[in-house]
């Protein structure tokens, strides 16, 4: 009997191509798409977005190409929880990553309890990763594809969720699955990648912002590093860090979000080099490989005091970090606080060291884990 295993279908290229690459392998493939349940409808049908009615169109459509059960999920309350958390960060001065968030919760979460209900062994998506099973662990490994790489979206995923998990684009490069979809002339071989955030309007994110908490956003102070007011700003949740546009203040030179300061309402503008930072806190911090040169670090370890254990502890204790989805990783010491706050301290100061985005470790191309930047020293 084949194994059966459910594919995330958003109606793009890379999840159509791993669904009819699992076919070809001989699984019994179910996919399943994700449904938005807003009013996704009034954004245009070529917005690079995903979840829309348009995409669920196009994962029907391949699902009869290739010859698969297909099914539309509606997960309207889930995704109001991920816009009430996307605003709700925003509103605490960070600058959230809600793609993140969808894989740990629905992907991987909601998915994997739909997957049940169906009697899978699997769910598979079409990112670009790899996984390794060594020794009773799963490692969380890079794509082949460098450019293409998605291990950064997917740092949170459990164990027990990559135990089920495939990846079948995770060897392959993009221009490949491209190649593959033509060849088999699916409806969405040409089809642009999604690159935005599903529930954003195509104005932005500030529209999503005035229409969800129009109550939160006051006008406020803009001052420079010396702490004189340059400016008034409209909302403090309309500002990430590094940002230079949106901001029609003449300072004679490029000025740019340095820090932005909830509880007084306030906005910092600085230089570029003010943007340069090494340290940072970071929580709800999720290990995933947990042995050989990858093993968790602990305050066990460090505290033991035998000078070459020491020393082996704090090799360990360095680690290849992203802080952001682009961001070229950089080695960096991290330091265990407690079990669920660490600090990253980067041996070279990175630009736009950014609350509310992801922090993830690496060592080669394993994921050793990562969490949220909490605060940024």
């Amino acid at each position: 009997m084949s194994k059966k295993v459910v594919v995330a279908m958003s109606g793009g290229v890379d999840s159509s191509v791993a669904a009819y690459l699992l076919k070809e392998q001989g699984y019994e493939v179910i996919g399943l798409f994700m449904s938005l349940g807003t009013c996704l409808e009034k954004l245009a049908p070529k917005r690079k977005a995903c979840c829309s009615i348009y995409d669920a169109r196009d994962a029907s459509q391949v699902a009869e190409v290739i010859g698969i059960k297909f099914s539309i999920l509606d997960f309207k309350n889930e995704f109001e929880n991920l816009i009430a958390y996307f605003c709700y960060e925003y509103d605490k001065g960070r600058t959230p990553n809600p793609c993140i968030r969808c894989n740990q919760y629905l992907k991987f979460g909601k998915l994997l309890e739909s997957a049940d209900k169906l009697g899978a062994d699997f769910i598979a998506t079409g990112h670009y990763a790899r996984v390794v099973h060594k020794r009773g662990q799963v490692i969380l490994k890079k794509g082949s594809d460098k450019v293409k790489d998605q291990s950064y979206v997917l740092f949170p995923l459990t164990q027990t969720q990559l135990s089920r998990v495939i990846f079948p684009l995770g060897e392959m490069r993009k221009e490949d699955v491209r190649q593959i979809a033509r060849e088999i002339n699916l409806p969405i071989k040409d089809k642009l990648e999604s690159q935005e955030i599903c529930f954003v309007p195509g104005s932005g994110y500030h529209t999503l912002l005035k229409e969800r908490i129009p109550e939160r956003l006051k006008k406020g102070p803009v001052i420079d590093t010396t702490g004189k007011v340059v400016g008034e700003h409209q909302g403090y949740q309309l500002f990430t860090i590094g940002q230079r546009h949106g901001l029609k203040i003449a300072l004679g030179k490029p000025a740019y979000v340095v820090k932005i300061i909830p509880e007084t309402n306030t906005i910092i503008l600085g230089s570029k080099e003010n943007l340069y930072k090494t340290t940072f806190l970071v929580d709800e911090v999720n290990w995933i490989s947990l042995f050989d040169n990858a093993i968790k670090p602990t305050k066990t370890l460090v505290a033991r005091g035998n000078p070459d254990e020491l020393l082996q502890t704090r090799l360990r204790q360095e680690a290849d970090v992203k802080i952001r989805y682009l961001h070229k990783p950089a080695r960096a010491k991290i330091d265990v606080i407690d079990d669920n706050l660490i600090q990253g301290r980067f041996y070279q100061p990175q630009l736009a060291i950014t609350p509310g985005q992801a922090s993830v470790f690496y060592r080669g191309d394993t994921v050793l884990g990562g969490g949220w930047i909490k605060e940024v020293r």
